[in-house]
């Protein structure tokens, strides 16, 4: 006999079904026993407590609000997000969903879960992201039974997505019971980061990255609780973005098809801001341009010299004025880094009409590169921008550079403690130890790297920002990026969240395994983190084996 969906007998037989589903899922009540699992949270939080049971989290876990900042979109998003991951197995199909909304519904009253409720309050409904904001948060699970609601408390919605994270790595699958489990509570949390700038640069210029694998990198940093994407768009090998008032700068560009609008650039920066992440564009002035000059030739100093820009014209600095008017409604962060390395002014001092220049003004070629790069910081800062420069710029006229310069350091070892000396602030991200592309540098090197080493007094450190690992692109696209950037790029980001103390011993010990599982976290997410322990990073598995060895 066929029945159907509005028959009194189907519905009857559903109504029996879900309450025989809810008294058989009694069996979450039962004692608990004593839980030997490890949990492996990464970065480590700054202070924790955890206890020795295991607790059942319901698969209809509800969200409940408070404070100022509890209506947030962010908030709200953020939550779906991670209640995605979190309940990744538990069996969500068509079926199963109706099933147990009904069982809610007739067993309302009764929670035979441990854990049926996120509770979060944001008490500032601000959510302007900028450097600084306040990430901090609190995250308390409970003992069994003493209540089924797991806390979160921020100041700001972007603390209270470090506490979802937070939590989404607490939660387990169980695979033999098929539910998802919180091991080792009841947990207290408090949690805030070392430092507030924690970056990775991507560049898109060496190879050109398609907007969606620029968003799974977005991503993926939020799960590492990094928080600067650093976009070095640009640079002389092409120029794939839009700038509407020179339009044809991306020409530029590699091909037509490899290009980012405008509107590309908004929906990378909305998409970071959802996840408590700025982005940083870098426009490298005056060297690493020539791409610059397939649309506007005359930014050449000659058709055969092709870089630094054309120091003599003021047509090159209306360029840049056009390209950061543009920029400055794309991206609100209040940093903009200016480049200014590895600039050879060859070409300004055997160019007939720069040498000319040069001699009139009574200037040299090395004088010229400060007048550039102090020319190009007054449009910046005239755009209320703090700009960014790699280190030359401070090593070659320190006492010149704009008070707002913060220093890139990347050469090596000693620029910070040098900067900040100067009361200028800085960012570390040291090439022997932060450059991604570097593959034969171990984990271990990456973690172990400190950024205030050689500076002891608390006002200059606190002039160091933070840090930034860099992914340049120059044998990276596509098909290989996510495993040259992860894991190695978690490691640095503990050094940038955690305390020192926690994290400066012996690392094999305190965060090998952790590391590792962190590893296959990213896996099970979709992040294609390449094996801890190979010599070289991005290798693939030397054999057969499970990821937590690998």
């Amino acid at each position: 006999m066929l029945v159907s969906s509005s028959s009194p007998l189907l519905i009857l037989f559903l109504i029996s079904f879900a309450v025989s589903v809810s008294s058989v899922s009694v069996r979450h009540v039962t004692p608990k026993q004593p839980d030997e699992t490890p949990t492996y949270l990464w970065p480590l939080p700054a202070e924790y407590t955890a206890g020795i049971e295991a607790l059942d989290v319901d698969p209809a876990l509800k969200l409940t609000v408070a404070g100022n900042g509890g209506g947030s979109a962010v908030l709200r998003a953020g939550f779906e997000r991670y209640r995605g991951i979190v309940f990744e197995h538990t069996g969500l199909e068509l079926g199963f969903s109706f099933m147990r909304k009904l069982r809610e519904r007739l067993v309302s009253s009764v929670s035979t879960y441990d854990v049926d409720t996120l509770k979060i309050t944001v008490h500032s409904d601000n959510e302007e992201l900028q450097l600084g904001v306040d990430e901090s948060y609190t995250l308390l699970v409970p003992k069994a039974k003493e209540s089924s609601q797991v806390t979160i408390e921020a100041n700001t919605v972007y603390g209270a997505l470090r506490g979802l994270e937070t939590f989404s790595q607490l939660c387990s699958f169980d695979y033999t019971t098929k539910t998802v489990k919180i091991y080792k509570a009841p947990w207290s949390i408090q949690d805030k980061p070392r430092f507030a700038y924690r970056g990775l640069l991507l560049d898109t210029s060496r190879h050109y990255l398609p907007i969606t694998v620029i968003k799974q990198i977005i991503e993926s940093m939020s799960y590492a609780k990094l928080n600067v994407l650093h976009w070095h768009i640009i640079d002389e090998e092409s120029f794939p973005l839009e700038v509407p008032t020179y339009p044809n700068l991306w020409k530029g560009s590699y091909t037509k098809w490899e290009r980012y609008t405008v509107e590309d650039a908004y929906e990378i920066v909305n998409f970071a801001k959802m996840r408590g992440i700025n982005v940083m564009p870098e426009v490298d002035v005056p060297g690493h341009a020539e791409s610059w000059g397939a649309g506007y030739p005359d930014l050449w100093p000659s058709p055969y010299c092709r870089e630094p820009l054309d120091v003599s014209k003021n047509f090159t600095f209306d360029v840049i004025s056009g390209i950061l008017t543009d920029m400055r409604k794309i991206f609100p962060f209040e940093l903009f880094h200016l480049g200014g390395d590895e600039v050879n002014t060859d070409c300004w001092s055997s160019t007939s009409h720069i040498k000319e220049w040069l001699q009139n003004h009574n200037m040299t070629a090395r004088d010229a590169y400060q007048y550039f790069v102090l020319k190009a910081q007054e449009i910046a800062v005239s755009k209320n921008w703090s700009p960014v420069n790699w280190e030359e710029t401070f090593n070659t006229f320190p006492s010149k550079l704009h008070p707002k310069t913060i220093v890139h350091n990347w050469l090596g070892p000693g620029v910070c403690p040098k900067a900040v000396a100067k009361g200028f602030r800085c960012i570390y991200s040291n090439q022997g130890v932060w450059y991604l592309d570097h593959l034969d540098v171990p984990w271990n090197e990456v973690y172990t790297a400190e950024p205030l080493k050689g500076i002891h007094t608390a006002s200059e450190q606190e002039l160091v920002i933070g840090g930034e690992v860099c992914m340049w692109a120059e044998t990276v696209d596509t098909s290989d990026v996510q495993q040259t950037i992860w894991p190695r790029a978690a490691a640095a980001a503990e050094r940038l969240w955690s305390l020192r103390d926690s994290t400066s011993q012996n690392v094999t010990v305190t965060a090998l395994l952790r590391f590792k599982n962190f590893r296959c976290l990213l896996n099970k997410r979709g992040v294609a983190a390449a094996p801890v322990t190979n010599y070289y990073a991005r290798r693939a598995p030397v054999g057969p084996g499970s990821c937590y060895e690998q």
